[in-house]
């Protein structure tokens, strides 16, 4: 297929996994995390990478509770990168505090905010928050069309179930544009679908397994928003990865820190502990970017091919890692690995 390369997005995603500090190895404090947080996006800025997407997470291996808080300090201190999260859970949140808290990092950055909204990989932020995951769906379902109408910037009337009612309200800080809202899908059709009818972009979580399995739901939303009218947006993908100047280097590094978060995950949910034909399985022909800047770059141009995305969002962080490993990904993935899958595809 053909690829206007110049339309193509390249972001980084972290869940603001606590590094490890380069010289002793000692897990680092929350304040030096959140502080490095702030480093790795400005260099990423300085390297030319397009976005940063930060989660939201309310767990003890995680920085970052409150993305937006995050982005709002990254606005003032970066340039070009587009400032986002990935993702905001919608469902455990107001609807009008998020336009309100995005319109301000938006006027902040002249115009660089993107909330991507989901419903989260893990529950804790229900009870934090005081929502009962019984309205599990039925909160998401309500809050994205809520939203939907929240983002143009005009007076808003709405009757809420779940949520409150507004008459004729008009929101601010007001803006020039249209909010810019994303959805991230963990890979159902309904998702997908969901996503459409509300004429959002999407990013699809691809953590495992042979990333083509998603055609289908890549095609399912451009289909989708065919026939509902709506013009064409565009679906992204983001998957984890490790980049270092060879191969072996990059493997070594993420053997031991994504095998230790994804033992955790597994032992929460019941499942068994990751073995090394896995991880090299995943490496070579699954969902992990692992290796020199060719390798990922190769691998990345491949992808985009195959699945027809418009994005590509690397995770670096998986596991904490070192602090200059976390460096050395995020400056090779903007110097050399980006501007080697644009020469791949162009």
């Amino acid at each position: 297929m053909s690829i206007n390369v110049d339309q193509l997005q390249f972001g980084l995603d972290t869940f603001g996994d606590v590094a490890y500090k380069d010289d002793t190895k000692e897990r680092m404090s929350y304040e030096e995390s959140l502080q490095n947080i702030v480093e790795e996006v400005k260099l990423a800025d300085k390297c030319g990478v397009d976005a940063i997407a930060l989660g939201e997470h309310h767990r003890e291996e995680y920085s970052i509770t409150s993305p937006d808080t995050v982005l709002a300090a990254l606005s003032l201190v970066t340039e070009n990168i587009t400032l986002g999260t990935g993702v905001t859970v919608l469902s455990s949140d107001d609807p009008v505090r998020l336009y309100e808290r995005f319109s301000t990092i938006d006027a902040l950055s002249n115009g660089r905010a993107q909330m991507m909204i989901g419903r989260g990989a893990y529950t804790e932020s229900f009870p934090l928050f005081g929502y009962d995951l019984k309205d599990y769906n039925e909160l998401f379902e309500e809050k994205i069309a809520f939203l939907s109408e929240l983002v143009g910037n005009d007076p808003v009337t709405w009757k809420g179930n779940l949520t409150q009612s507004l008459e004729n309200v008009q929101l601010y800080p007001k803006i020039d544009k249209k909010l810019d809202v994303v959805v991230g899908v963990g890979g159902t059709p309904e998702s997908v679908v969901r996503a459409a009818k509300y004429n959002f972009p999407v990013v699809l979580a691809i953590i495992g397994g042979d990333p083509t399995r998603f055609k289908p739901l890549v095609d399912l939303y451009h289909r989708t928003t065919r026939e509902l009218g709506k013009p064409s947006q565009t679906v992204g993908m983001h998957s984890l990865g490790i980049i270092a100047e060879t191969d072996e280097e990059a493997k070594e590094i993420a053997w031991d820190y994504v095998k230790a978060t994804m033992d955790r995950v597994m032992k929460e949910r019941g499942g068994l502990p990751m073995q090394r034909e896995r991880f090299e399985y995943e490496v070579k022909y699954g969902a992990y970017y692992v290796g020199s800047p060719e390798t990922v770059a190769q691998k990345i141009a491949r992808m985009i091919q195959a699945l027809g995305v418009q994005r590509f969002n690397l995770v670096y962080s998986v596991g904490g890692q070192l602090q200059k490993h976390r460096f050395q990904t995020v400056r090779l993935y903007g110097e050399k690995v980006i501007p080697r899958v644009k020469e791949l595809l162009g």
